[in-house]
């Protein structure tokens, strides 16, 4: 018999803020600040209204900040944490250089940013 599966997250855990470097031959930049809001069911990825980012080229920071968002919902929907993704995460504030920050770094940075609200709430990670 199996239980039913705890929805998550259970309330609003604001501000998580991460930084993600990496200096190497490939080096990775990202920072990137969002709140995880309770949502009525599945996982919702926004970009706060207003949110500014300086950086050149301005159209890579849509694919950044999607990178983000699926390395934040790849890391929820691990079933090691046993939850129902029920979330709106809201992007509230970024920063990217041009010298190491890329898509990757970005997801790196959404997983990481996942794994500490998780930790915020109690639930078991890797």
């Amino acid at each position: 018999m199996t239980s039913a599966l705890s929805r998550w997250p259970p309330y609003l855990i604001p501000g998580v803020r991460v930084l993600h470097q990496k200096q190497n031959c490939a080096p990775h930049f990202a920072e990137i600040e969002v709140d995880f809001e309770p949502a009525a069911e599945g996982f919702d990825f926004e970009v706060a209204q207003g949110l500014t980012v300086e950086y050149e080229p301005a159209q890579d920071l849509p694919r950044f900040f999607a990178a983000a968002a699926v390395g934040i919902e790849e890391q929820l929907s691990l079933p090691e944490h046993g939850v129902a993704i029920a979330t709106r995460v809201v992007l509230r504030r970024a920063r990217a250089n041009s010298f190491g920050s890329h898509e990757l770094a970005f997801k790196v940075a959404g997983y990481l940013a996942a794994r500490k609200a998780l930790e915020r709430t109690g639930c078991p990670r890797l």
